[in-house]
């Protein structure tokens, strides 16, 4: 099987796919959104994406796409914990900009305002390609917000570990695909989300939509 993630290498979505699927293919595309196209594409047989962090909420990139221009169904999903690092190329002491996702950067700002107030902060497409990228530039003084494999892969030297505001820091990740993976993790109770457009200025309209669901118990 091939299965697609957030890359590069080092990334949270590769730590779960290679968690989840140890024995697969596993291929790396550079944007959520081209990870679930991938799935559409038939390039892929599951495609992994995250959708929730427990600090920051929705991704957003995520969802977007999943519910108003695709068509594919959540068949599993998979809870990580996450741990931010901060890591420099080897030597480094001076900081001038922090590269990272935004949903790390919003899970490590308090650190990072207080300890490099002066720093600039650039967005990148995941962790790991800010780790990667900053270490094909040694010569700058740069640092990256990335999980403790990202400086493994990439030679990095962590100068402050867990950096996020609060310990249980959690991010679902969903497996997109045609039916239910057997993947090698406990299994926990069943559970089915929904998405619901409601309609333009009608009063109550939340209301009506939850209702259903309470009159029937659920």
């Amino acid at each position: 099987m091939k299965i697609a993630y957030l890359g590069p290498k080092g990334s949270f979505s590769h730590h779960v796919v290679q968690t989840a699927f140890p024995h697969e293919e596993l291929q790396a595309f550079a944007n959520i959104t081209d990870v679930i196209k991938a799935y559409e594409q038939g390039l892929v047989d599951y495609s992994v994406v995250p959708v929730e962090n427990s600090i920051e909420g929705s991704v957003h990139e995520t969802l977007d796409y999943l519910f108003h221009q695709a068509h594919i169904q959540a068949v599993a999903e998979i809870v990580q914990p996450i741990h931010q690092q901060l890591m420099v190329v080897p030597g480094h002491t001076k900081i001038e900009k922090i590269f990272s996702h935004p949903q790390a950067l919003a899970q490590g700002k308090k650190f990072i305002d207080e300890q490099y107030p002066e720093a600039q902060i650039e967005v990148t497409a995941s962790t790991a390609y800010a780790a990667r990228f900053i270490s094909e530039h040694p010569d700058q003084p740069f640092a990256a917000v990335a999980p403790r494999s990202s400086a493994e892969e990439y030679g990095l030297e962590l100068i402050a570990e867990d950096i996020q505001e609060m310990e249980a820091n959690l991010t679902r990740f969903w497996v997109l695909g045609a039916e239910k993976p057997s993947i090698p993790l406990q299994a926990q109770t069943e559970k089915m989300s929904l998405a619901l457009t409601l309609p333009d200025n009608l009063p109550g309209a939340l209301y009506k939509a939850l209702s259903t669901f309470a009159w029937r118990g659920i």
